[in-house]
């Protein structure tokens, strides 16, 4: 990968743009939707969001108001658990079209493998609302169609009912935190990995071996976790509404990190916290 614009290729075919702008947490106002301006300007054409951030809004009004083709953006959002079922599904992916002023997402994820409101009856729900899914995509209304936070097992249990498997699988993944074998699994069923959190939620930034590391290659701590992210053969999703921090996490293809840098980060276990288990989260 050489710049923003450099892309993985999913298993339909379909391109996708190797670092991605996140917006967990970005306010649905002003400051979110200059910050969103502000990736755009900065080269990135990989926008992320979710029905559950609430700025689904403020995000498709950036995108419009920046000038850039929709056509050259790759846009994501994400059904959020309480909308799951087959009908509201349909329903919830309307909306999020309509808030996002746009006519069809290039990428639509399930957000998490078993929300609260169907942990009983998770299996079925999640085959229903993944039935709808593919509907949706066959129809092309979405381009590619993906999980989050999806397992191994969760996984394994959608292939018995689905006609499309997932083509992503968005997770955290951080330094310290590669989740080697559900990474193998989705690698050898052709599911790209796409890495939220990949600055740890910030925590990046207090670990001591990473801070040294930046140093040796002249880099911010940001800068260095994205493109060892990249150089795991993830697609990094760092997230900010500083201005400098946007530009600056976009700025990591003029340097390489050794393989045994790059082993010394993954084996940092736990630097970035305990991961979630997605069958125990209470939402």
């Amino acid at each position: 990968m050489k710049s923003l614009t450099d892309t993985f290729e999913l298993r339909n075919g379909s391109c996708i743009p190797c670092i991605g702008f996140g917006t967990w947490q970005m306010p649905d106002d002003d400051t979110g939707y200059k910050a969103v301006r502000k990736a755009l300007e900065a080269g990135y054409r990989h926008i992320d969001t979710a029905s559950i951030y609430k700025n689904e809004e403020t995000v498709g009004r950036a995108i419009i108001d920046s000038g850039v083709p929709r056509s050259e953006i790759f846009l994501t959002s994400k059904l959020w658990g309480d909308d799951y079922g087959y009908e509201s599904t349909k329903r919830a992916f309307e909306k999020s079209l309509e808030l996002l002023h746009t006519g069809y997402l290039d990428l639509y994820l399930m957000h998490w493998p078993n929300p609260v409101k169907f942990r009983n009856n998770w299996k079925k729900n999640n085959a229903d609302t993944w039935k709808a899914i593919e509907e949706l995509y066959e129809e092309g209304k979405i381009k590619s169609i993906g999980v989050s936070n999806f397992m191994i097992h969760h996984l394994e249990e959608l292939k018995k009912t689905a006609s499309i498997m997932p083509m992503v699988n968005q997770i955290k993944l951080c330094p310290g935190d590669t989740k080697d074998e559900l990474v193998s699994y989705c690698r050898e069923n052709g599911i790209l990995v796409e890495a939220y959190s990949p600055l740890g939620t910030g925590k990046v930034f207090k670990v001591p071996e990473l801070i040294d590391l930046a140093s040796k290659y002249n880099v911010t701590v940001a800068q260095l976790s994205i493109r060892w992210s990249l150089q795991m053969g993830y697609l990094p999703l760092p997230k900010s509404v500083t201005p400098e921090y946007i530009s600056n996490n976009a700025d990591v293809f003029s340097f390489k990190i050794s393989d045994d840098d790059v082993n010394k980060i993954a084996g940092l276990t736990n630097c970035c916290g305990v991961p979630r288990n997605p069958d125990e989260v209470p939402w």
